[in-house]
């Protein structure tokens, strides 16, 4: 992992091993995009274009950003084909795929939680409607 500074913590570095193991984790897999990202690569190897098409709210530059931090981190391995036009695809790496049941979880919680704010979001246009 590069030696950066923890986003959750602004004088540990994450290199002094002072740092909680949940901010590790998240350091490398926490942020809007980097989840979603290794999560459509658990399907296979993707290229920019189509993570582009996956995540079309993603801009360009931040979808750069995020899956260099994975390249950097170990966790996405860049190949890129020299021909014309250029070709590159990302991939995990075999340390990129020990986070499958991690992000596995996230996808199960996060349809949990869907389920619940929808049933709550019920319950109150019920309440509201006078059911």
């Amino acid at each position: 992992m590069p030696n950066r500074k923890s986003r959750f913590s602004d004088d540990i570095s994450l290199d002094t091993g002072q740092a909680c193991p949940v901010e590790h984790t998240l350091n490398v897999i926490g942020g809007k995009w980097k989840g979603i990202l290794l999560y459509h690569l658990m399907d296979g190897t993707k290229r920019f274009s189509e993570f582009r098409r996956i995540c079309p709210a993603i801009t360009q530059r931040m979808l750069t950003l995020q899956l260099r931090e994975l390249e950097e981190d170990g966790v996405v391995h860049r190949e890129v084909y020299h021909q014309v036009p250029p070709k590159v695809e990302y991939s995990l790496t075999e340390f990129g795929r020990t986070l499958t049941p991690i992000i596995m979880l996230m996808k199960d919680w996060g349809e949990e939680y869907k389920i619940k704010q929808l049933s709550t979001e019920s319950c109150r246009i019920d309440t509201e409607a006078g059911h």
